[in-house]
């Protein structure tokens, strides 16, 4: 790949970096040692890498500054962000975290812009695994999660007092659950798609108590 960008006329050595500096031959191999380099012309034009090289590839530790000014701070392997690192965005977004092969993966901690945050697991970019996710307005999230989405066991509480314990599936309460309201009410049963199963029945003209009403839980129960 080092052969395919362009060398900056400058080389940093910090004492932070172990490495010597690379070779100033940009045909040479550049292998165990620290450089600049300033992309030219092409896909990449004017990003910037500072750090170590393995075989002719960012390897070690490092910081790729974008031409937009996305930044990325932590460790590299075969050019890719792979270990510990710390990305911020220009749009005011910030991870800390794991990755794998270029993509979060692993323990990390994602704040928005606008102040919401999820510290927890990821997988494949992807929030996966068990995590927290907090709201500015005061909602709260703690649980299971699978591609970005609330799925698993879990617990949410909103700011206006009510909250649930139980499954979720693609971000909707779906499954065993317990919803309390702020009042003291309390539903305590199964939902579907984020409704409360008997009310789904209510809804469609059925009255509570009677044999239909009946069916009707006990058909969309199985439907879960």
């Amino acid at each position: 790949m080092k052969k395919l960008i362009l060398l900056s006329t400058f080389f940093i050595s910090i004492s932070v970096y172990a490495l010597p500096n690379c070779p100033s031959d940009v045909n040479a191999r550049w292998h165990n040692c620290f450089a600049t380099y300033t992309f030219g012309p092409g896909e990449f034009y004017g990003d910037v890498y500072v750090g170590e090289w393995k075989d002719d590839l960012f390897h070690g530790q490092g910081t790729y500054t974008f031409a937009n000014g996305d930044k990325y701070v932590g460790e590299f392997k075969d050019n890719m962000y792979h270990g510990q690192g710390t990305a911020t965005y220009t749009n005011g977004d910030k991870y800390v975290g794991a990755y794998k092969d270029g993509a979060r993966h692993g323990q990390g901690t994602y704040t928005f812009a606008n102040g919401n945050k999820y510290v927890g697991a990821y997988k494949d970019a992807l929030r996966n695994g068990q995590g927290t996710f907090t709201y500015t307005n005061g909602d709260k999230y703690v649980g299971e999660f699978k591609d970005n989405m609330y799925h698993g066991q879990g617990t949410a509480a909103w700011s206006s007092g009510d909250k649930y314990v139980g499954a979720f599936k693609n971000d909707a309460r779906h499954g065993q659950g317990t919803y309390t309201f702020a009042d003291g009410e309390k539903w305590n049963g199964y939902f579907m798609n984020g409704d409360y199963i008997p009310r789904i029945c209510e809804d469609m003209g059925l009255r509570k108590g009677s044999d239909e009403f009946g069916k009707c839980v006990v058909r969309l129960i199985d439907d879960l």
